[in-house]
């Protein structure tokens, strides 16, 4: 539709393809709830009226229902869903999401561009809008073994592309903060648009340093102080509500009109049972209006602020000349999402998505499970002293303690200590076939027997293995590599629980419900080996990440991320 027509519409000199009427609008841009009739041609919204203002092809009384903007996701990895993103598609967009800004950085990990080619052929079709921020550390760090190396020469020709909206998160500050070339030299190619960040309790002088460098968000604020302070010195809070990574409701006080134009909900990493539950943006919507959020703030969070902030001009509200993505609800508090529009179109009712047709081929991607054979007795760990550091889970965080405990030791090996909660970790490299293994010890898990394994782990995605006994370890990891990646839960050698990921060895081909349903399963299996964590299998996959303080593991070894180093898993 050319610029003359769009005028035409608006000014009713041709009936409209669509008419919204008895509504009340959410205005995020006046700040105001009014009710309002909406014209839609050619996608676009072309006006705002009075009864009588405008005739349509097509009315769609709303019967007093709120009528609010799509729903913009901000920050997410795709890959954490475990599905493809059609499935993702599908279950997100009955929930009022119509466009998803995501980071490609896990499947980047495994693949490089073959991966992040990979993820926008195949979002590209679909009823929900799909953008993309490149990923900025594959590796995340020289600490791990990635499957793939990506320099700033390698993403600066694509970051032109309309569909890469910047630079994705930031995750190696200390790269940043100790002005490496390379990472200095991806942080300038994303100044053309946006450049995410990913500082965990980073605060003082080198969050000055790491602000000045030119990133503008941050996503990992865990704490009111911290994240205060980085609003302070001009980023945009990202405030992150994921399946592991919880933190609405210790932000909460930060969610004021004074201090939340800048603010925006965001998921990182959603599971596909909390998808299947309906936990997405529309959820932390709901929580916060719950807690004394204002509704018009919280909606702005999941529409005009992340637009603005991704400078997506074309939509974040309900105005003439903006793209006619809308959601509609019946009771504002409760954001019980009745219907859906996308370009002008009802593509969800009632919790169901509408006439969903993929809209591209079936792209599959090469294996990428490239293991040297393993062996038991790669699982043997020579006791090379009394006292080991210990990785401590915090529950609900990503963030780990690290610990200095007496290891147990029978026949010079150090073997796991069930009854004082002490497993052993094992991570093997699987993408070069180089036959590295790194082992140490967790906390947190609580299991008594078995093990459990998975391919997801971030951020190279190397195999890691948690386990009580070293043989239900080996038979674990084994199955891993039998099903091309993976979830696994093993006991007394037999397999309790799995689901296969053929796809980077992070997603499945399998519908969302069934993905579910299998997760369901493992995690049950684990809850029978007597693991108390309600997602072992995603907080394990983050003991891997060595940008995340405290104490990980990768491929290489122990890491202590607050120096920033190797560290040996024995001590004196």
């Amino acid at each position: 539709m050319n610029t003359s027509d769009r005028i035409a519409y608006a000014l009713a000199e041709k009936p409209a393809d669509l008419l919204l009427t008895n509504a009340k609008l959410v205005n995020v841009l006046s700040g105001e709830i009014h009710p309002v009739e909406v014209a839609v041609a050619g996608g676009v919204v072309v006006g705002l009226g009075e009864p009588g203002d405008y005739e349509a092809k097509q009315v769609d009384d709303l019967g007093g229902a709120y009528l609010l903007p799509g729903f913009i996701e901000g920050h997410i990895h795709l890959e954490s869903s475990m599905v493809r993103p059609e499935e993702f598609s599908r279950a997100v967009l009955p929930l009022g999401c119509t466009t998803v800004v995501y980071d490609p950085h896990e499947v980047a990990n495994v693949l490089g561009m073959e991966g992040i080619n990979y993820m926008h052929r195949v979002t590209q079709g679909l009823p929900v809008d799909f953008f993309a921020m490149l990923p900025s550390c594959v590796p995340s760090s020289p600490l791990e073994t990635a499957g793939a190396i990506l320099s700033a020469a390698d993403i600066t020709p694509v970051l032109a592309e309309d569909w890469v909206l910047g630079l994705g998160e930031m995750m190696n500050f200390p790269g940043v903060l100790g002005r490496d070339a390379e990472v200095l030299a991806r942080v300038d190619a994303g100044q053309a648009k946006r450049v995410d960040g990913h500082a965990p309790m980073l605060t003082g002088k080198r969050l000055n340093a790491y602000v000045a460098a030119g990133i503008r968000s941050d996503h990992e604020s865990t704490g009111l102080e911290e994240a205060r302070e980085k609003l302070r010195k001009g980023m945009h809070l990202m405030v992150r509500e994921g399946s592991t990574e919880k933190n609405l409701d210790d932000l909460m006080p930060l969610l004021k009109p004074e201090s939340g134009r800048r603010c925006m909900f965001v998921s990182d990493d959603r599971n596909p049972l909390d998808l299947m539950n309906g936990l997405h943006l529309v959820d932390s919507v709901r929580r916060a209006m719950a807690a004394g959020v204002s509704p018009m703030l919280a909606v702005r969070m999941v529409t005009i602020n992340p637009a603005e902030y991704f400078g997506l001009s074309d939509r974040g509200a309900v105005a003439p000349g903006l793209l006619a993505d809308m959601v509609v609800v019946g009771d504002l508090q409760r954001m019980d999402v009745e219907r859906v529009y996308k370009r002008g179109r009802c593509v969800a009712s009632q919790g169901e998505a509408r006439d969903f047709e993929p809209g591209h081929p079936k792209t599959y991607l090469r294996g990428s499970i490239n293991v040297r054979w393993i062996e038991p007795e790669d699982f043997y760990l020579p006791a090379n002293g009394s006292m080991a550091r210990v990785i401590e889970v915090v529950p609900d965080q990503i963030i780990t303690r690290q610990a200095v405990d007496e290891v147990r030791v029978q026949g010079g090996r150090a073997l796991a200590d069930p009854d004082r909660d002490m497993l052993k970790i094992a991570v093997i490299e699987r993408h070069r076939g180089s036959g590295r293994t790194a082992m140490g010890f967790v906390r947190g898990f609580g299991m008594k027997r078995g093990a459990i394994a998975s391919s997801i782990a971030h951020d190279a995605h190397n195999i890691v293995v948690v386990g009580v006994d070293d043989a239900d370890m080996f038979e674990a990891a084994v199955r891993i590599v039998k099903q091309n990646g993976g979830l696994v839960v093993v006991e007394g050698g037999e397999v309790k629980a799995e689901l296969r990921c053929p796809i980077a060895g992070l997603m499945s081909d399998k519908p969302l419900a069934e993905v579910a349903e299998s997760l369901s399963q493992l995690q049950a299996a684990a809850a029978e080996l007597g693991c108390g964590l309600r997602d072992p299998f995603m907080t394990m996959s983050f003991l891997c990440l060595p940008v995340i303080p405290s104490l990980k593991i990768t491929d290489m070894g122990l890491v202590d991320v607050d120096k920033f180093e190797l560290v040996n898993l024995f001590v004196e």
